[in-house]
């Protein structure tokens, strides 16, 4: 963390919409609307999922896994943003710094993956619903889960050895919170690396997943269209499409963040981007898992009446 010129960095300042203030409360509203909504909405399915009998299965597991990753993620970041949201130059620890870029860096990449093995349950779910349990075991899901976080995991940990020590007294981040490549566009020692390792990675963790789930939601679709029962159908329809409603709306951000050619800076529009899969996303999670869902619904009643 030394410097050249003996310049060390123990703070950044973190600029945000500090440029735009009349932009920064409505800004300030929207993301305490959406801390709010994803906290209540995400920490209520995993008390239900863990609560209720009915939603011990598999489907219901994974879903618990992503509303804690949301959890996690909003509480990682959105606090300090609306603590920010009306200094005009916030600033921020080096180390918690990284601590929250490298939790981030963790988190999403984890949801990454989970999102494919949702996928690949509502699969066997929906085209082998015989054999559903056999094929989705609970040890099959224990792994998967574990196999995502390991793969998460040392990800995070080639990044933090690739990590650049030198900044020269660089210290502005232009960003709402550290996100790793405003981090490394401060660095003066050599990022090259770490530049090929972040574009490698993203590869690894986004194409993949995102292409198993759009040939897994190709073969779920033409299984759906044979089924002869209307109501079958539609239950079949309205339980994938929300699953493809997150998948679309978190891919597209991450993918049109860290896929595209790198600027010097990012844009204000890059930066609204990045709280969609920050804040909007796990917002959308809970409404969209459990307003279009007829067992949460009926668990969150059912909690409601034994309480009263």
């Amino acid at each position: 963390m030394g410097t050249t010129n003996e310049t060390m960095v123990t703070d950044f300042i973190l600029i945000g919409l500090s440029e735009h203030l009349s932009a920064q409360a409505v800004f300030f509203w929207f993301l305490l609307m959406a801390y709010l909504i994803s906290l209540l909405g995400n920490s209520l399915i995993i008390m239900l999922s863990i609560a209720d009998p009915r939603l011990h299965n598999p489907m219901y597991f994974f879903l618990c896994i992503l509303s804690l990753i949301d959890l996690i993620i909003t509480n990682n970041t959105v606090p300090e943003v609306l603590a920010n949201c009306f200094l005009y130059r916030p600033t921020i620890s080096f180390h918690r710094c990284l601590v929250q870029m490298y939790i981030g860096l963790f988190l999403v990449s984890t949801e990454c993956v989970l999102l494919a093995i949702m996928a690949y349950d509502r699969y066997a779910a929906i085209c082998q619903p015989l054999h559903y349990m056999q094929i989705m075991s609970w040890r099959l899901c224990g792994s998967l889960v574990a196999a995502s976080m390991s793969l998460s995991m040392l990800i995070t940990l080639v990044t933090v050895l690739l990590q650049p020590t030198d900044f020269c007294g660089h210290y502005i981040i232009n960003h709402f919170v550290c996100e790793l490549q405003s981090f490394l566009k401060l660095a003066c020692s050599d990022t090259h690396a770490s530049q090929l390792f972040m574009q490698m990675s993203s590869l690894l963790i986004l194409i993949p997943p995102f292409g198993f789930i759009v040939v897994t939601y190709g073969r779920i679709g033409s299984a759906v269209l044979r089924i002869r029962s209307t109501q079958g159908r539609k239950k079949a329809f309205s339980t994938c499409s929300s699953h493809l409603t997150v998948v679309s709306i978190f891919y597209g951000a991450i993918m049109i963040m860290y896929l595209k050619p790198q600027q010097k800076s990012p844009s204000e529009e890059e930066k609204i981007i990045s709280v969609m899969y920050g804040a909007l996303t796990p917002m959308l999670n809970p409404l969209i898992y459990s307003l279009r869902n007829r067992d949460v619904k009926g668990a969150f009643w059912k909690a409601v009446g034994r309480k009263m």
